[in-house]
């Protein structure tokens, strides 16, 4: 698996936020947002796989 660029412009507080969340964790910025990413694309998987299977079940 190879890896690619994301470049962001985000205001000063949101990158003091995020480092500040970061540090907490003892994460880089870009570990801490890429973790965050990772963990809402699964939750957003996780929900449309539940819901799929609700649906043909029949579940209401």
């Amino acid at each position: 698996m190879g890896t690619s660029v994301l470049s962001l412009r985000m205001d000063r507080e949101l990158l003091e936020r995020l480092r500040e969340h970061a540090a907490k964790r003892g994460m880089s910025v870009q570990d801490y947002v890429v973790r965050t990413l990772i963990r809402d694309d699964f939750d957003e998987r996780f929900h449309a796989a539940v819901e799929e299977t609700e649906r043909f079940y029949g579940v209401p």
